[in-house]
């Protein structure tokens, strides 16, 4: 049984400029910000989408398919990453363990903090799941006192 109702996504048209319209705010944004404290674009744009979703601004149905889209090829977006690189190889024979054993140990650390963080909401969510089901049998009790 399925208790929420079918959501239809929007045009795929429309989703696209709803992208582009948060990137275009996101590049005047980042254009204001001070040389000393760079944020790059993307990040902007991906933590206004983020505050646009949760303050219900923008339904999560305007922006899914597009989304999925671009997740799909996100292989396929890293490839001027990949060539820059290839490009740079004299960096990669002067500093090659160096940046390999940054990577690594970010990649760690990132995998670690995550880990703890899903771990410690769990428990948030845990205790508080566990007070409201304790208030709701209180007050069914006291409810049923009354009658």
């Amino acid at each position: 049984m399925k208790n929420k109702k079918e959501t239809k996504s929007a045009p795929i048209l429309f989703q696209m400029m709803i992208y582009a319209a948060i990137l275009f705010i996101s590049q005047m944004i980042s254009s204001m910000m001070p040389a000393s404290f760079p944020v790059p674009t993307p990040v902007i744009g991906l933590v206004l989408l983020y505050v646009l979703l949760t303050a219900h601004v923008i339904k999560i149905e305007w922006v899914d398919s597009f989304g999925s889209a671009m997740i799909s090829m996100i292989g396929f977006l890293f490839v001027p990453s990949g060539i820059s690189l290839a490009a740079n190889l004299d960096i990669m024979k002067a500093q090659g363990v160096q940046l390999v054993l940054v990577i690594l140990l970010a990649t760690i650390i990132l995998l670690v903090v995550t880990a703890y963080t899903a771990r410690a909401f769990g428990w948030i969510k845990q205790k508080f799941g566990e007070r409201h089901a304790e208030s709701q049998v209180s007050q069914s009790t006291v409810g049923g006192d009354k009658q």
